[in-house]
Formats: structure tokens, C-alpha cells, sequence
């Protein structure tokens, strides 16, 4: 590995003088580096939980199933994720209409 880390944690802290640790980044950490970014790009205050919407909202926009995002948010229910997204799953093109069966002649 480029890093040298080959065991624990990739993202890591870092001492003072550069030198990188053997401590996990921390949430709050990466919370931290963003909200010095918006400040500096005189963006608005950002919270925990708009990094978690936007995450949502990339990965539905990237075509990313419903499904997937709904485990990455913890939701219990499919409709959870949907109003947290503001979108309804397509049922036009559901998964059962492509499973290749033929009744009849």
C-alpha cells in the first residue's frame, strides 16, 4: 500500500508536525474539516445531517437502488427512504415483470 497501512484504520489523525498517528479520524473530525470548508467558500452552516441527505440524494441521483440506499440510512422501511428522498420506486418497470415466465400457449 502506498500509505504503508496495512491493519486499523485507514482514515487516521494526525499529531502536530504532520505525522500521522495510529488513532481513528474521528466523525466529529471530518464534521470539523467540513464546516471549515463551507466557512471558507462562504457556504451556509452545514449539520451532521446534511452530509447524510446529500450522501442519499448522490447515490439515488448515481442510480444507486432504493433498496441499497435504505440499508446505508438505517431506515426500517422502504417508504422511510422514499420520503426521505422525495422520489417513489418506478413499479412500471418492476423486477417480477423480468423474470421470463410464460403462461399459456
Amino acid at each position: 500500500m502506498a500509505a504503508g497501512i496495512t491493519a486499523g484504520p485507514v482514515f487516521r489523525s494526525m499529531a502536530k508536525g504532520g505525522k500521522v498517528t495510529e488513532n481513528a479520524l474521528l466523525p466529529q473530525n471530518v464534521m470539523d474539516v467540513v464546516q471549515r470548508y463551507a466557512a471558507k467558500c462562504d457556504l451556509p452552516t452545514i449539520a451532521p445531517h446534511d452530509l447524510r441527505r446529500t450522501f442519499a440524494k448522490l447515490a439515488h441521483k448515481g442510480h444507486a437502488a432504493l433498496e441499497q440506499i435504505q440499508l446505508s440510512l438505517g431506515h426500517a422501511s422502504i417508504q422511510t427512504t422514499e420520503r426521505y428522498l422525495g422520489v417513489k420506486q418506478d413499479l412500471a418497470d418492476a423486477p417480477c415483470d423480468r423474470l421470463g415466465l410464460r403462461f399459456g400457449k
